[in-house]
């Protein structure tokens, strides 16, 4: 890594690299396609060769401004057009397919989607999936979900979204893995594996696509779209790790943010794309702007135009042009005006040939076209069966008095109240693609399969639309009933892309709602679903026991069924921290030591004068039907060598009476450092499914990985000194020895 110092230096080279006249360094592709895609590229003409670059939406799933064009089909004939998105469907990517085999080179087109965590078949949202801590589990879900899209004609997913965020209020922290970097790029790997399997030349594959290049997740304030101003070490230590593992897992694509960095834009970022991505990560894939990101540099303030925005964003390493038309208005004049060489589009476009050859386009362009397949796979029921366990695995158990559930020995009258617990469009969730809503079970549907429709007492309580309680209707179901299940929380809309708040609260009716039902003296289960951490400390409050259900696919009635009936164990853990109130944000585990640490005695001391520091729910939080015993970890040795892996064990026992699985985590802290380090980071953790009584020894082993971090100089270094172990079954309840290194 060069120091500090020379980044202006180096930022200045690759600016003036794609500039007519200086030297210009290009990818480099192995063979046996480098043959190939130089041959194809020499064949093309400049207008050919900006064509590859221009992405047009096919307005199936618009998720911008769409502008109106009826000469689409016209451009694909001339070679005008490298890629399309929201084009699904085996026999629709087809036809289009057969106007660019009309074209004078043949080159076959690129068929991009929002394939976020299903297609027709829906899994959890991703945040969801991520409390599952079981990256086997996201992996095969990401390969579900790729197998269903690359069936109908797709070639290339829009995911993973591998950005970090630690505010509850941006809305898009439904698509990523919560706050934690280290666990985020495990993440990251097992969804870009799944994504593209074993090779992409698999037609049940699809090619990722690692966003939003880079730190768009940290957002000022929440705000979707909003500046970012942080410094090289954050980006370094914190944004960026998630984004490399997925270039080291072979990402065929990066996509850039809407967000600006320390001034630049994200799409026009010379220093993220040249210097870091294709420079010293080494990353032959290709960059696609987001939904017309190259345009809105305009009104960033960054560039004066329409032209002006072209010329930054392919100088500085942006590939493909999301439906800004940028490229292909613009590009020409700045060639011929010796703004941009011809040699820089030509890395461009040898990016993108060489993912169609990979993808075995050039071979058959109509590969992914056939309809018998399509029919055979779309909602499966090996798919469906996987979204069941995936939605299983996702659920956490935040509340359990006096053991309310499970109610596997329940023989009563359930009232179920909460219009979300009828509502398909809503356990569907956020950023669903073409996920079938008619199939979609929801948790009334479950449950009276469960128990039958005669022992589930249906009420609304609150109007869909409005919120406006109907509170005596359930208040008498309650009444009649055994035990009360209601459900609470957000709307699928109201998390996602644009879909940011500043009051991260449940509705105060729902809350009332669970209050009232509370006083009819029966145990109330509450079901909290949403796409981001949320407040609900009343109805927490008035609950007997809660389970965060979140958002979970096409299976979620069925999962929630299981759950609370006892079939399954809940396992699941937070991967992002749970506010207690909205003036903590951000909130999260792995925060510095001040000076003047936390404390809540008050005085000269980094607190709160208002509310406590202490958050509602820590990192990793997830209870369980039986109990656990998690020990105080143990080294072979008080000090290691400064390159020798250190070992660490612990052993767990289930001290309760049913069997479970437990998610043990293992957190370090490096006492004194060049710069500071977090009060603990999570470094491991290892799942174990024991029978009452059972116990185990867990194994951790810590090497450079997990004990370095980003210096003062962007040096991944690690540095000897005192290191505290913890582990726990969360952030907060942890066990601690130390060792030393030398």
């Amino acid at each position: 890594m060069r120091p500090i110092q020379t980044i202006a230096c180096a930022l200045s080279l690759f600016l003036c690299g794609c500039s007519a006249g200086s030297a210009f360094r290009e990818v480099e592709i192995e063979e046996p396609y480098g043959r190939k895609v130089d041959s194809v590229l020499s064949l093309m003409t400049l207008e050919e060769k900006i064509g590859q670059l221009n992405q047009y939406t096919g307005n199936g799933q618009a998720t911008g401004p769409v502008i109106d064009d009826t000469t689409k089909i016209a451009q694909i004939e001339k070679g005008l057009v490298g890629s399309m998105l929201n084009i699904r469907g085996a026999e629709r990517t087809r036809r289009l397919q057969e106007h660019a085999m009309k074209s004078r080179l043949r080159i076959p087109l690129l068929f991009g989607l929002d394939v976020i965590h299903g297609m027709q078949t829906v899994f959890p949202v991703p945040l969801a999936e991520a409390s599952s801590f079981d990256l086997d589990l996201m992996r095969r879900t990401a390969a579900g979900a790729a197998r269903e899209a690359a069936a109908q004609g797709v070639h290339w997913t829009f995911a993973p979204m591998v950005d970090i965020s630690r505010d509850a209020r941006w809305g898009r922290v439904v698509e990523g893995a919560g706050e934690d970097p280290w666990y985020g790029s495990l993440v990251a790997r097992a969804r870009v594996e799944g994504f593209q399997g074993r090779s992409l030349a698999d037609v049940t594959t699809v090619m990722a696509c690692a966003k939003h290049f880079a730190a768009y997740g940290a957002c000022i304030a929440g705000k979707d779209y909003n500046t970012t101003d942080l410094s090289l070490l954050t980006l370094h230590d914190t944004y960026l790790p998630p984004f490399r593992a997925a270039v080291e897992s072979g990402v065929g694509s990066v996509m850039n943010g809407f967000n600006d960095l320390n001034g630049i834009p994200a799409t026009g970022n010379a220093y993220l794309q040249r210097t870091l991505l294709k420079g010293e990560w080494g990353f032959d894939g290709l960059t696609v702007s987001d939904w017309g990101s190259i345009g809105e540099m305009v009104p960033h303030g960054y560039a004066a135009d329409l032209r002006d925005a072209a010329r930054a964003a392919i100088t500085a390493g942006c590939d493909v042009d999301m439906e800004s038309r940028a490229y292909v208005s613009r590009l020409r004049g700045l060639v011929a005006d010796g703004e941009v060489a011809e040699a820089c589009i030509d890395d461009a476009v040898r990016r993108i040939l060489l993912k169609k050859f990979q993808l075995g386009l050039f071979d058959d362009p109509f590969r992914y076209c056939d309809p018998e397949r399509e029919a055979r796979t779309v909602l499966c029921d090996s798919l469906r069966s996987l979204a069941r366990e995936a939605a299983v695995r996702s659920i956490v158990l935040l509340k359990n008095d006096g053991e309310t559930l499970p109610l596997d020995r329940f023989t009563g009258t359930v009232a179920l109240i909460g219009a979300l617990a009828d509502s398909r469009i809503d356990m569907r969730g956020i950023w669903a693609s073409d996920g079938a809503v008619e199939e979609v079970v929801t948790v009334r549907k479950g449950l009276e399969a469960r128990y039958g429709r005669a022992k589930v007492l249906y009420a609304e309580g609150y109007d869909l639309e409005t919120n406006r309680l109907h509170l005596a209707p359930a208040l008498a179901a309650a009444r009649r009933a055994d035990v009360v299940v209601v459900a609470v929380g957000e709307r699928y809309f109201q998390s996602g892309e644009a879909r940011s708040k500043a009051d991260i609260a449940i509705p105060r009716q729902h809350e009332e709602l669970v209050r009232a039902l509370k006083g009819c003296g029966k145990r109330v289960i509450t079901l909290l679903m949403g796409g981001r951490p949320m407040i609900f400390d009343e109805a927490a409050a008035h609950s007997d026991a809660v389970l965060l259900t979140w958002w979970l696919g096409t299976e979620a009635g069925n999962a929630i069924a299981d759950v609370l009936s006892g079939e399954y164990n809940p396992s699941g853990k937070l991967p992002m921290t749970f506010p207690a109130h909205v003036g903590q944000i951000p909130i999260y585990y792995n925060y510095k030591s001040t000076g003047r640490p936390e404390s809540k005695a008050g005085g000269y001391t980094c607190s709160y004068q208002d509310i406590d520091f202490e958050p509602a729910y820590p990192f990793g939080f997830g209870l369980s039907y039986t109990t656990f015993e998690i020990g105080t970890p143990t080294l072979e040795k008080r000090v290691w060598r400064l390159d020798e892996p250190v070992t660490v064990r612990v052993t767990v026992k289930n001290t309760g009476h049913r069997t479970g699985r437990e998610t043990v985590q293992l957190y370090i802290r490096d006492h004194v450092g060049s710069v500071t380090r977090p009060v603990r980071e999570l470094r491991g953790f290892r799942q174990v499914l024991l029978r009452p009584g059972e116990q185990t020894e867990v194994a951790f082993t810590l090497g450079a990985a997990e004990l370095g971090f980003w210096n003062a100089d962007l040096r991944y270094v690690v540095e000897p000194g005192v290191f505290s172990v913890m582990c726990g079954p969360d952030s907060k309840n942890v066990k601690t020895a130390e060792f030393e290194l030398r």
